[in-house]
């Protein structure tokens, strides 16, 4: 292979990673409440940027809002990642995640968005816990691998009312899904770093969950 050339499709690659950390790195959170709501999510209940923290601060129209938002971001670099309408049509009629260098370096693109959400440089390098792109991420590679983590999300939730719980272990378990649909170690290996990032990322609410302090989400906004 020319030089030149492997030198190209290089630049391109790095161009597209860093395109989708840009798009990640978009505080929607922080926008949203700006825009609509004359105030900054960062100083509102836990202080995260995401949408468990937009539903408690603002309710169940803003916290919807953050949270299409924000996974509109993993979705639209991991869809875009991926050659149409071949991948569409696998990823949405036959169900399954397509085992191609396409459907790696869709996973690739799409952890790069959860690490622009979580490490957005508009923030200094702070930002949310990347479980909402994560999850756009999840639809756009496969709507049963998105769907499956909604419904383990909602086990956990619905009954105990931890968000924090149900967001780690929804995302602790769709590498397996991603496995038991693809067989790719590429799209796996991207979503067990994305799981363990998102794990990391709620340090805090491990404490307070071990400690019994972790809020409860209510699915109402909280009277002044």
């Amino acid at each position: 292979m020319d030089s030149g050339f492997g030198f190209s499709i290089l630049n391109a690659s790095l161009a597209l990673l860093a395109i989708a950390f840009l798009i990640g790195s978009i505080p929607f959170g922080v926008i949203v409440g700006r825009l609509f709501y004359r105030s900054d999510l960062r100083q509102s209940g836990s202080g995260n940027i995401g949408a468990a923290n937009a539903l408690r601060s603002y309710g169940k129209i803003g916290g919807a809002v953050v949270l299409l938002l924000d996974a509109s971001k993993g979705f639209i670099v991991t869809s875009l990642a991926q050659p149409w309408p071949w991948e569409i049509f696998a990823r949405y009629c036959l169900c399954v995640v397509v085992t191609s260098a396409e459907g790696g370096a869709a996973a690739v693109i799409g952890l790069a968005a959860v690490l622009g959400h979580c490490f957005s440089p508009w923030l200094r390098f702070r930002g949310g816990k990347g479980v909402a792109t994560w999850l756009g991420v999840l639809f756009g590679l496969s709507w049963i691998a998105g769907v499956a983590f909604v419904v383990v999300w909602l086990l956990v939730v619905l009954p105990m009312r931890y968000a924090s719980l149900g967001s780690m272990i929804a995302s602790v378990l769709s590498p397996l899904a991603l496995w038991f649909l693809s067989h790719d170690l590429v799209i796996t290996g991207c979503a067990t770093a994305a799981a363990l990032l998102i794990v990391w990322k709620h340090r805090e609410n491990i404490t307070r969950l071990r400690e019994g302090r972790e809020n409860k989400i209510t699915f109402r906004k909280a009277s002044a």
